[in-house]
This record gives C-alpha cells, structure tokens and sequence, in this order.
C-alpha cells in the first residue's frame, strides 16, 4: 500500500498542492499535519508508522515535509526500513528505497551522517581528556556543601518544608533531595 505524508508549518498554510501530488503518485491513504518539522513527536507521523508494513511505500512530496535535520531523517527512514516499508521522496529522486540505486543513495548519505556523528564523538572524548590533563573536572560543578548543611539543619529544626529549606539555603529542591538521597536521608 503506498502511503503519502504531507505537512505544513503552520495553521494558515495550505496542503492542497501536496495532497495533489500524493494523489497523483498513487497514495491511498494520506496522514497530514499542521505543525513544525522541528519537533520528532508529530502525532500523524507517528499514526503512519504504526500502520507501516511490509511492502508498504511511504511517499513524501519533498524531505523537509518528513525532516528538518539528516539525524531525524535517517532515523525515520530506518524505522521505516526496521517495517519492511520503502520510502520515497517525489522531489528528491535520489531518494526511492524502492529501487537499487535509491538504496545506495541512501545508504551513502546514511553512512556519511555516521561517519560525522563518530567524529564528533572522537572530538568530544578528546576535549574531555585534555580537559582532565589540565586538571579540570567536566561537567556539573558540586553544590556547595555548606548550602547542603545549611538546608539540612533548617529541615532538622521543623521549622521549614523541603522546597523553603531549599530556597533559603539557595539550591533547588531537587538537588537537595539527591543530596539527602545519597547520604541516606
């Protein structure tokens, strides 16, 4: 079965040109929605992955309807892929899991998108070790113990609930329950 998804950024935008498309290419069912592509959590998206089986075709007008970013692309198409569906753009003809020379596209692109991650990860670790030769501590700097003892006694004299303790010792609430947490309070 071939499904077409088709999105817009905004409520005033209209879906009528991709609907058209879609239709044209074949679609039997289209899932649409009115909202950034941005955001990963796309309700209609989501519907159509779970409707995904094999055989299935997803079709798209273009790539910025599915995605905004390489990450999120390969990852919907991977789980488009996991289903035993294909998918294919209308615009980026390149891009047709359907076919051989789609799939090899598409694996290129895919392993180019890993390779950048990996160096990335390779940069980060290195910081980190240049970092730790230097003498400096990554990450969160320590709460001052002093703050820690000062919210303690103000909880001790029941005089003050968790949140005001907090407060006035000039920490958050939650830090001083994984302080009270880890010292077995």
């Amino acid at each position: 079965m071939n499904f077409g998804y088709m999105r817009v950024s905004t409520v005033e935008q209209n879906l009528d040109r991709q609907e058209q498309q879609l239709r044209d290419a074949g679609c039997e069912k289209i899932f649409y929605e009115k909202v950034t592509g941005t955001k990963r959590n796309r309700p209609e998206l989501n519907r159509m992955l779970e409707f995904l089986r094999e055989g299935d075709t997803v079709i798209v007008t273009d790539l910025t309807r599915l995605s905004r970013s390489t990450k999120d692309l390969i990852e919907i198409t991977e789980l488009i892929g996991s289903k035993g569906a294909n998918l294919k753009s209308l615009k980026e003809s390149w891009l047709d899991t359907t076919t051989a020379h789609g799939k090899l596209m598409f694996t290129i692109f895919s392993g180019l998108a890993q390779f950048e991650r990996d160096l990335i990860s390779e940069r980060t670790k290195e910081g980190l070790a240049v970092a730790r030769k230097k003498g400096r501590v990554p990450g969160r700097p320590s709460t001052d113990k002093e703050k820690i003892e000062y919210a303690k006694f103000l909880l001790s004299q029941g005089k003050a609930t968790m949140q005001e303790a907090a407060e006035k010792a000039g920490i958050s609430r939650m830090t001083l329950y994984r302080k009270l947490k880890a010292e077995g309070e």
